[in-house]
């Protein structure tokens, strides 16, 4: 339901408001943002905005940097975590132009409403519906050190296995088997309760939570399917929530998708299906999973530029230590039903028609979600513009267990991206269907990509605690 200007200062009044936040969104998806005084809050500045450097953000842009954040009120929650009452808003970033603004093109939430748009446009579908499982450890400690004569990592869970030797209790878990384990097992229940009662108190409609698969403090929060623009917006609340509840139960969070070694790596498979004038477009009793042939075609789009994808859904060196066989990381390129180690994977238990979809699992938590989603969105579309079908280009169904195929049959497999290295040069080479309909500006990918590469470099100088293991006495 939409906000006016009126409810927004009815929640300032109900709620004793003091002060107005602002979040901003940078490059990376990460939030920035500018707080008033509540007193200072007026139908001007949802009007006017607040000014801001879109350079600082990470944006190369054409034009003059000094931009406007626009709010949002749709978007209007109380924070939780401010001792002060706080209002927050997110919004859209707008060019400063005479005689009025203009959308700053690169802005993330931008583009994931330009490709909303673009889908309407193309006459396939008016809403795409997505879930993201939000997988992430939670530390009871952590530290690390890059210095010329330190380079080192702690961590620690006080319920992992390596603590057996120290925990009074006994209360451990063992290596790879925490998955859905119960308390007293499950020592953060409490913590990861209250980070879904905060999403609810933020229109965040969530499934269950429940502990992962690693022992050393690995967990999963699912929301409920949602339309991808807002679930942009949710994808980055979700994310604000849980770090925040955890540094209050004195634990810090992590999306890394591999912070532990040994260990199983933290996902965010998205879930997708399109609808048309409120039917599902994917639903087809007869095809393959009771997949439509646009769903098919949306899978080919998504698997014929899964390696340039990678560099969006997947924008970290961490991500390909994630990406490796052995745990339920998915490695290959197809799709199949109920199997995970396919890139796509058709859940089973999705029977009825507007509930059939799929999810792509590649995905983790350190992308934007705003160009994460959009991307997905323009790649499935490309799919269905083109007919790509997915059986005919050798990519499954494979409906068996791709971990355990004879070597020489996994040599015919196509493989993802090694390295963000290896992504960023597919994303140079094929990114038509992304700038399709002007949804990704040519100049946001080439600064996207000219960043990811210096932080590659960056990473690529600095010597591994590994390598001493390796070459020391060389």
């Amino acid at each position: 339901m939409s906000k006016t200007m009126q409810d927004i200062l009815a929640m300032i009044e109900e709620y004793d408001i003091e002060m107005i936040d602002f979040k901003m969104v940078d490059i990376n998806g990460q939030y920035r943002h500018v707080t008033i005084p509540a007193k200072n809050f007026s139908e001007d500045t949802m009007v006017s905005g607040i000014g801001f450097d879109a350079s600082n953000y990470g944006y190369a842009v054409v034009e003059k940097s000094d931009m406007v954040f626009i709010p949002d009120p749709d978007t209007a929650v109380i924070d939780p975590f401010c001792s002060i009452p706080t209002l927050s808003m997110t919004g859209n970033a707008m060019i400063i132009d005479s005689p009025e603004n203009r959308p700053l093109a690169q802005y993330p939430r931008n583009i994931v409403l330009a490709a909303e748009q673009y889908m309407k446009d193309s006459g396939v579908a008016d809403t795409m519906l997505i879930l993201p499982e939000f997988e992430f450890y939670l530390f009871d400690q952590v530290g690390w050190s890059v210095q010329p004569n330190d380079i080192s990592a702690q961590i620690d869970a006080v319920q992992s296995y390596w603590n057996s030797a120290v925990q009074g209790q006994g209360v451990v878990v063992p290596k790879q088997k925490a998955y859905h384990a119960a308390k007293p097992f499950d020592a953060a229940y409490e913590c990861r309760s209250e980070m879904c009662m905060h999403m609810a108190d933020a229109g965040i409609r969530i499934n269950y939570h429940h502990p992962e698969v690693a022992a050393s403090g690995q967990f999963e929060i699912e929301p409920q399917l949602g339309k991808m623009s807002e679930m942009a917006d949710a994808s980055m609340m979700i994310k604000y929530i849980i770090r925040n509840t955890a540094l209050k139960y004195g634990k810090t969070a992590t999306f890394m998708p591999k912070p532990i070694y040994g260990e199983a790596g933290s996902g965010m498979h998205v879930h997708m299906l399109l609808l048309k004038d409120g039917q599902p477009v994917f639903s087809d009793d007869e095809g393959y999973a009771h997949l439509s042939r646009e769903a098919h075609w949306f899978m080919g789009g998504l698997l014929k530029h899964i390696h340039s994808l990678c560099a969006l859904t997947n924008p970290s060196t961490n991500s390909f230590k994630r990406l490796v066989p052995g745990f339920e990381a998915p490695v290959t390129v197809g799709y199949a039903t109920s199997n995970r180690s396919a890139v796509i994977r058709i859940p089973a238990y999705a029977k009825s028609p507007d509930k059939r979809r799929f999810e792509l699992r590649n995905p983790d938590a350190t992308c934007n979600p705003y160009f994460c989603y959009a991307a997905i969105l323009m790649a499935g579309l490309d799919g269905i513009k083109n007919q790509i079908d997915p059986h005919e280009n050798g990519w499954g169904p494979y409906d068996v267990n791709l971990y355990h195929l004879p070597e020489e049959e996994k040599a015919k497999l196509q493989g993802l991206p090694t390295s963000l290295e290896e992504a960023l040069d597919a994303l140079e080479a094929d990114h038509d269907y992304l700038t399709a309909g002007g949804v990704f500006p040519e100049e946001l990918l080439k600064n996207f990509i000219r960043t990811k590469r210096e932080e590659c470099r960056q990473l690529s100088a600095i010597p591994h605690p590994a390598e001493y293991d390796k070459y020391f006495n060389l």
